[in-house]
């Protein structure tokens, strides 16, 4: 069964950035595939923040419009989330997938924004 492997997570302040990548065990699994960054924090249900397909039509929610932005490197089969001027609102375990036929949620990874 395919793992969903999120990375680059941390803890910054406020106004900081991170780059989360996304990976999938089988490494050619994502390949073609609509991608999604999804969120969950301690109190919320988890949410879109950005989608990416195959052929590279991109989504971003209002929410985050502005300040994340999604990118695919298919050499690599990776998928990769920017997020810059971070709030502490954004505090959260990150995750990705999948969109159609998702797997097994991975174990995410954290992001902590203080102000």
């Amino acid at each position: 069964q395919v793992r969903m492997v999120e990375s680059g997570g941390g803890s910054v302040q406020a106004g900081g950035s991170l780059r989360l990548s996304c990976e999938a065990s089988d490494r050619h699994f994502l390949s073609g595939k609509s991608v999604g960054w999804f969120r969950q924090g301690p109190v919320n249900q988890r949410e879109l923040v950005a989608r990416i397909s195959g052929t590279l039509n991109i989504f971003i929610p209002d929410s985050v419009k502005g300040r994340f932005a999604i990118s695919r490197d298919n050499s690599k089969n990776i998928v990769y989330l920017q997020m810059n001027n971070l709030e502490p609102e954004d505090t959260a375990v990150y995750y990705c997938n999948t969109v159609n036929l998702p797997q097994p949620w991975g174990r995410g990874t954290q992001v902590t924004v203080s102000s």
